[in-house]
C-alpha cells in the first residue's frame, strides 16, 4: 500500500512538471505565484526568528554586570589618580633639587623649521644646505634635528642659508650617553658614509661591558653645543678596542640622513 501511494505521488509530480512545461508563459507565472504564496508563512516565521535573535544580542546587561563594570572603572580611575599624584610629586621634588643644586630649570625647545635646499655631489654625506640663514637667527654651532633624532650642527651661515655638518662628519663631534648604562662617549667619524648605511662609530670613554646591542644613545649635553636628551640612535654591536682599554660601538642613527627634506634648528 505504501509503495502504491509513493507511485501516485511520483506520478503526480511528473504530470505537474509536464503541465508547467507546456503552459503558456502568462499561465505559468500565475501558477508559480500561487505556489510561492503557500510558503510565505514559513518565510515570515524564519524572519521573525532571526529578528528575535538580533534583539536578544542587544539585550540590556544585568544589574550585577553593570555594577561590576562600574567598580572596575572606579578602581582604574583611582590608580590613574594615584599615578598622576606620584608624577606631580616627583616633578616638584625635581624642581626643589635643581634649585638646591643651583641648576637652571629645563625649558622646552623652541625649534625653527627649515628646508633642505642643497647637497654637494662630492660631500653629500658630510653636509647639506638649509634655507635658514643669519637673517633668520642662524648661528654657527646650532643643533639641527628631525622629529626622529639628531642630524648635525650648523657649520657656516650666510644671510639666507646655512651649511650643516652632518653627524659622523669630523667637524661634528657629539658627546653622547647610553641611556640604559649611563656610559658616556663621543660620536666619531664614520668608517663609511652614514647617509648610506645609517651607521656611525661611538667611542666610549672606558671599557664598558654593560653596553650591548639595542640600547639607546642620546646627547649628553657635555660641551654645551647639543642640549641633553636629543635621540642619536641605537647600538648595533660593540667591540673592545686598544687591547680592551675602551669600547667601540656602531650606532644606527635615528634620523635618516639620506631622506632629509625638512629639518628643525634649535636656536
Amino acid at each position: 500500500m505504501l509503495k502504491q501511494t509513493q507511485y501516485w505521488v511520483l506520478g503526480t509530480v511528473v504530470v505537474l512538471t509536464l503541465v508547467l512545461l507546456n503552459l503558456p508563459p502568462a499561465a505559468a507565472a500565475r501558477l508559480k505565484t500561487a505556489i510561492g504564496a503557500l510558503f510565505i508563512p514559513l518565510f515570515g516565521l524564519t524572519g521573525s526568528a532571526q529578528s528575535f535573535v538580533d534583539r536578544a544580542s542587544y539585550a540590556p546587561l544585568t544589574r550585577a554586570t553593570l555594577i561590576s563594570e562600574i567598580e572596575r572603572l572606579q578602581a582604574q580611575n583611582r590608580q590613574l589618580q594615584l599615578a598622576y599624584a606620584q608624577g606631580q610629586e616627583a616633578l616638584a621634588e625635581n624642581g626643589r633639587l635643581r634649585a638646591l643644586l643651583g641648576w637652571q630649570p629645563k625649558s622646552p625647545w623652541k625649534l625653527r623649521a627649515a628646508h633642505v635646499i642643497g647637497r654637494e655631489p662630492t660631500t653629500w654625506w658630510r653636509n647639506l644646505t638649509i634655507d635658514f640663514g643669519a637673517r633668520d637667527g642662524a648661528q654657527v654651532g646650532q643643533p639641527v634635528m628631525t622629529a626622529n633624532g639628531l642630524v648635525g650642527r650648523i657649520r657656516q651661515t650666510e644671510p639666507t642659508q646655512s651649511t650643516v655638518a652632518l653627524i659622523g662628519d669630523p667637524e661634528c663631534g657629539v658627546s653622547v650617553i647610553v641611556s640604559e648604562s649611563r656610559d658616556q662617549g663621543i660620536i666619531q667619524e664614520a668608517h663609511s658614509a652614514p647617509a648610506t648605511d645609517g651607521l656611525v662609530v661611538l667611542k666610549l670613554l672606558q671599557n664598558s661591558p654593560a653596553v650591548v646591542a639595542g640600547q639607546s644613545v642620546v646627547t649628553s649635553g657635555l660641551g654645551g653645543v647639543f642640549p641633553p636628551g636629543i635621540p642619536v640612535g641605537q647600538i648595533v654591536d660593540t667591540r673592545s678596542a686598544d687591547g680592551g682599554l675602551y669600547t667601540e660601538a656602531r650606532v644606527r642613527l635615528a634620523a635618516n640622513l639620506n631622506q632629509l627634506e625638512e629639518v628643525w634648528v634649535l636656536p
